[in-house]
């Protein structure tokens, strides 16, 4: 099996002459190696990142993933490898857990995924996020002649990562030398549990749209009507997760939704009365009516699917 490597490197604009010179470095490196380097800089993450309410991590991690996804399908690549490691993986939960995230949250980050949602095949590819310090990667560089540059947005005490790298994780080595290790450890167990509940809430999810809508219509709907009467009886871990599941496909992801919204749609199951609403951030909304749940996009939302 032949395997043919190509460097993808995104200048996210947000540090001036440093960022650019970071590509420059990367792009030369690249040559001495024999790779094939593409490319690019990104345009207005800051602007993109106040109109769409982001935070500016989120935003440029948004425009990374878009410009990644773009170079793989242009370059007809099966997956897309990134170097996160054992460190960024015990940083993620930790974050997940102050912000009050469920199973999910708190499993981390897949060592395999989808890139994105196109359904193309294309995988997100994490080799070394179960075994690898972030130390032991600087030193294998170093042996082997290559140089390291690090990002000074990476010692910005601004952004919450940061301060759970710099302050929180040394606080909790003093507890546990290997806290970095056992965080990790723990995402893993977690995430195993929450891919079990997915299933469940998945097969929870065709029997409550299965009683309200034929099989054709199903298929040009991203979220079709839901039984009251099937919720209702589900455990409810598994019926919360369905709905996330359910909102998801009908606002194309669950930002910005929190739990005080999901409380209000998992409301509209109680007693017998419809036409109540449940309203989520962005324009979106859930009613219930003659026992079903049903989703309603904002205008763009509808003319998107």
């Amino acid at each position: 099996m032949s395997l043919r490597l190509t460097v993808a490197h995104l200048d996210h604009g947000l540090r001036g002459e440093a960022s650019a010179g970071d590509a420059r470095w990367v792009e030369e490196l690249t040559g001495e190696l024999g790779y094939e380097f593409v490319g690019a800089r990104a345009v207005a993450v800051a602007r993109r990142a106040r109109e769409a309410r982001d935070n500016l991590e989120q935003a440029a991690r948004r425009a990374r993933y878009e410009f990644l996804g773009r170079v793989a399908r242009e370059w007809e690549a099966c997956a897309v490898v990134v170097a996160h490691t054992l460190d960024d993986q015990a940083e993620t939960m930790l974050l997940a857990l102050v912000r009050g995230s469920g199973a999910e949250g708190l499993g981390g980050m897949q060592p395999v995924r989808a890139l994105d949602g196109r359904g193309d095949g294309v995988l997100l590819v994490r080799p070394l996020l179960g075994w690898a310090r972030r130390a032991e990667t600087v030193e294998y560089c170093e042996t082997r002649g290559v140089a390291v540059r690090a990002d000074e947005m990476n010692e910005d005490e601004s952004f919450s990562r940061v301060r759970v790298r710099r302050r929180l994780l040394p606080l909790l080595e003093t507890f546990n030398p290997r806290a970095v290790e056992a965080l990790a450890r723990t995402a893993m167990l977690l995430r195993a549990d929450a891919e079990a509940l997915e299933a469940q809430s998945a097969k929870l999810l065709e029997e409550a749209s299965r009683r309200e809508l034929k099989d054709e219509m199903k298929a040009i709907q991203r979220s079709p009507p839901l039984s009251v009467e099937v919720l209702r009886g589900a455990d409810v871990g598994v019926r919360r997760r369905a709905l996330r599941q359910w909102l998801a496909a009908g606002r194309g992801s669950l930002r910005r939704v929190e739990l005080v919204h999901m409380s209000a749609v998992e409301k509209l199951l109680d007693g017998s009365r419809g036409g109540r609403v449940a309203e989520l951030p962005g324009g979106s909304r859930v009613e219930r009516r003659r026992g079903q749940l049903l989703f309603h996009a904002r205008e763009n939302e509808t003319r998107k699917s």
